[in-house]
């Protein structure tokens, strides 16, 4: 690479094109980070058609903008709502929206690599479902390339744009046919090919910005870690894996992905109002309408995508016995407490050696090792729907759903719901049901069917609360592995945070105030992209608003412990090597209050509700709970 003032030129030998990037604003003298933006990487020859992928570029490419994205209601995107930052305190990023220009990548890389390097190379897929994009502020790749380099494990950190909504799912028996006369295979599913052409595009030109193809880390959160699980189990990774290992991070998992018969009638459905029927009229619609449809699916089991069988390897079918009529005994009935409790438990011994033994290459294909964890308050994505219900509804509801006394009374016994609960604590009850339902039992039967398999797996927990909203929320985890999100942070003055994990030095933070962090993203945007208001008007509310949790004051030592942590043992995950020791299953916590570390299985059934997952959950069987959790998080309306 060439440094000519702020801007890189890299020629690429093989696509025999110029690619002129920036410096990054993280960038130091000593640690130098590069950026190119909206590379394209496929081209979307027609409206749900799969993309193709770029091969031929002109002699010179403006790599220096974010490109367009998929078009998407104009809203904040979800993350930056459960962060909870004011809008006057978001760094405002304005994209230009085509569904036919959207599938472009971001590249971050330290400089001074070329094809010889061959470091290891990180790709992102975002969540937020039908919104958001790789381009967000807060998936930025200068602070984790920049981790990289000082500890001496340098990565390359891609982030990519593709279709989602109804542009990346729609599918019906019509698209089948018209995709099938294009020469496709397959229908819907049209968001998970664009991410498969992503990988095509980084295994066959990452090198000469210095990475290595064969070894690739797949990295995602929310609905983008449950596409991760979906390539996972896809027939394309059995016969021609194009990444080394998976992160799935809080993935909200469809069980059951629909048939293409039945996305069709769903299709129709959502699409009543619009008159529109043929394939000739869903392609003449509006972009601006169809980014308000309601697509309730996100992948289509179209019998192309996804391996034989791939949901009894996931998801067994329930047991044949009832499950028990009984009250359980659900040890701590409040998260906050069994937290606490755990963290008073936790004293495991320290590793042995700071660095463990390599993780041994897999010899069969599509069983890539994986890292997965959950956040304690995941279900606060769900918190104002679960508001919005009173008991005795709730518990015709579910009655309802279970069309059975025994089932339907073990679900709520399980979580102490009854018609006479106080309104309060009802809400707390439904978001631990559907806490449970949604992403923390589905995650453990992914950790699970990776086990049964041979897959290696890494169980992380994360319930470090979030700066500004005092719980571990979903998405809170990204605030620390990116580093991205401009918090005021007290003086480190509390003595709480524990100091028993010491594998790996604390490095200082990427950033020092909140004023610096501005300073960075007013050169990380550029004027068409950015209008970053006074980031120094930050406040924290008074109290939590989840669960009882009360508002603690995240301070510095806290924020760079937990920071440190996870993006070193991500890091080391994407080298090649063990994270942590896995052996009797133990598990890394990341929080509360700082606290970090390698901890027994004993302690992960106390912060998460197994007893129930393994005693009710399991019986009633994945399809019956979730079908319960999504009632319930759609609130109090109509059923769906």
């Amino acid at each position: 690479m060439i440094l000519d003032r702020s801007h890189v030129i890299l020629h690429h030998s093989v696509l025999g094109t110029t690619f002129k990037g920036i410096d990054h604003p993280i960038s130091t003298p000593d640690i130098p980070i590069h950026q190119f933006r909206g590379i394209k990487y496929a081209s979307v020859p027609a409206r749900f058609r799969q993309s193709k992928l770029v091969t031929s570029y002109p002699s010179s490419v403006d790599a220096t903008r974010h490109g367009p994205i998929c078009p998407q209601p104009d809203r904040k995107s979800l993350e930056e709502e459960l962060i909870g930052l004011a809008d006057s305190d978001i760094p405002r990023q304005v994209f230009k929206r085509d569904e036919f220009e959207c599938l472009n990548l971001n590249i971050t890389c330290p400089a001074g690599h070329n094809r010889e390097s061959q470091i290891p190379v990180m790709v992102w897929i975002h969540g937020g479902g039908n919104r958001g994009c790789g381009s967000s502020w807060i998936y930025d790749g200068g602070a984790l390339v920049r981790k990289s380099v000082c500890i001496g494990l340098p990565i390359i950190m891609v982030t990519i744009n593709f279709r989602i909504g109804v542009f990346g799912v729609a599918a019906n028996l019509q698209l089948a046919e018209d995709n099938r006369a294009a020469g496709d295979e397959g229908v819907g599913n049209y968001g998970l090919r664009d991410q498969r052409q992503a990988l095509e595009w980084v295994n066959r030109f990452i090198a000469d910005f210095g990475g290595d193809p064969s070894n690739v880390t797949l990295f995602g959160h929310s609905s983008g870690a449950a596409d991760i699980v979906a390539h996972l189990y896809s027939n394309a990774n059995l016969t021609r894996p194009l990444f080394a290992r998976a992160i799935v991070q809080s993935a909200i998992i469809e069980h059951n992905p629909p048939e293409p018969h039945s996305a069709g009638w769903q299709l129709s459905r959502s699409l009543a109002p619009l008159c529109a029927s043929s394939v000739a009229q869903l392609r003449a619609i509006d972009p601006e309408t169809l980014v308000n449809v309601n697509i309730p699916f996100r992948a289509v089991d179209d019998g192309v995508f996804f391996r034989k069988g791939f949901k009894d390897l996931l998801f067994p079918p329930s047991e044949s016995e009832e499950p028990a009529r009984a009250p359980l005994d659900r040890g701590l009935n409040s998260l906050r407490f069994a937290i606490r409790k755990a963290k008073s438990k936790s004293r495991s011994p320290r590793p042995m050696s700071n660095r463990l033994p390599a993780v041994p290459p897999t010899s069969t294909p599509g069983l890539q090792p994986l890292l997965i964890g959950d956040c304690a308050c995941d279900s606060s994505l769900w918190s104002q729907p679960a508001h919005q219900w009173a008991a005795p509804a709730v518990v015709r509801r579910i009655r309802a759903i279970c069309q059975s006394i025994t089932k339907s009374s073990a679900l709520l016994n399980a979580y102490d719901i009854s018609s006479h609960i106080a309104t309060e604590d009802l809400t707390d009850r439904l978001l631990e049901l559907v806490e449970d339902t949604r992403i923390a039992w589905p995650t453990e039967c992914v950790v699970q069917a990776a086990q049964r398999t041979g897959r290696q797996v890494w169980r992380y927990v994360f319930d470090q609360e979030g700066p500004t909203q005092g719980m571990p929320h979903h998405a809170a985890d990204l605030i620390y592995l990116f580093d991205n999100v401009p918090l005021p942070l007290s003086p480190s003055s509390s003595p709480t945070a524990f100091d028993d994990d010491e594998s790996l030095p604390s490095l200082p933070s990427s950033r020092s105030t909140s004023a610096d962090v501005g300073e960075i993203f007013d050169k990380i945007c550029t004027v068409d992209e950015l209008d970053l208001l006074d980031i120094d008007k930050f406040s924290y509310g008074s109290e939590a608003s989840f669960g009882g949790w009360a508002q603690p004051v995240v301070d510095e030592l806290m924020y760079a412990r937990v920071r440190d942590a996870m993006q070193e043992r991500w890091i080391i995950f994407t080298q090649g090597e063990r994270p942590w020791d896995n052996s009797r299953g133990k598990v890394y916590v990341f929080g509360p209050e700082g606290e970090t570390g390698e901890r027994s299985a004993g302690i992960f059934s106390g912060r998460r509700r197994q007893k129930i997952w393994e005693d009710v959950l399991k019986p009633l069987g994945m399809s019956l709970v979730q079908k319960v959790a999504q009632e319930l998080s759609n609130g109090p309306g109509l059923p769906r």
